[in-house]
C-alpha cells in the first residue's frame, strides 16, 4: 500500500538520475577543472569539461522536452473531451485543418465560445495568436509546465 502523501514526503527523485547521473557527471567536470587547472590549462582536460557540461545539459533538456510532450498530449486530449462534450461530436476530424499551435491557442476559449471559435480558426485560417485574441472570456491554464 502506497504511503499517504504530505509535505514531507511529495518530493520524487528519479534515483538513475538524481543520484546517479547528475552526481558522476558533476565528479567529472569538477575532475577535468581540477586536471585542467593543474596542467596549465590544458586544452584537453578543458574540452573534456565542455563535452560532460554539454551531455549533462543535453540530458536535462531531453527531460524537459519529455515533459512537455507528454504535457501538450494531454492539453490535446483534454481538448478532445470538451469538445465532445459541448457538441455531441469528435474533435479529430477539425484537427487535420488545424496546427499545433491553433489546437492548443483553443484550449483557452470557454465552453461557449470554442466550437465556434473552432470554425472560425478553419475558415479563416486563424494564427494561434489571433485564437486567442479572438477569445472573449479567457479560460485560464495555470497548470502548463
Amino acid at each position: 500500500m502506497a504511503k499517504q502523501q504530505n509535505y514531507k514526503n511529495h518530493i520524487r527523485f528519479y534515483p538513475p538520475h538524481h543520484f546517479v547521473f547528475y552526481p558522476v557527471m558533476l565528479l567529472c567536470m569538477a575532475g577535468c577543472t581540477i586536471h585542467a587547472w593543474q596542467t596549465g590549462w590544458n586544452p584537453l582536460w578543458i574540452a573534456l569539461d565542455i563535452v560532460f557540461a554539454c551531455i549533462t545539459w543535453v540530458a536535462y533538456m531531453l527531460r524537459q522536452h519529455y515533459a512537455l510532450t507528454l504535457q501538450n498530449r494531454i492539453v490535446l486530449m483534454e481538448l478532445r473531451y470538451r469538445y465532445f462534450v459541448i457538441t455531441g461530436q469528435r474533435l479529430e476530424p477539425l484537427e487535420a485543418q488545424l496546427t499545433e499551435g491553433q489546437l492548443f491557442a483553443l484550449r483557452f476559449a470557454p465552453d461557449e465560445e470554442l466550437p465556434a471559435l473552432a470554425s472560425r480558426a478553419i475558415a479563416e485560417n486563424l494564427t494561434a495568436d489571433a485564437i486567442k485574441r479572438a477569445v472573449q472570456n479567457w479560460k485560464a491554464d495555470n497548470r502548463r509546465v
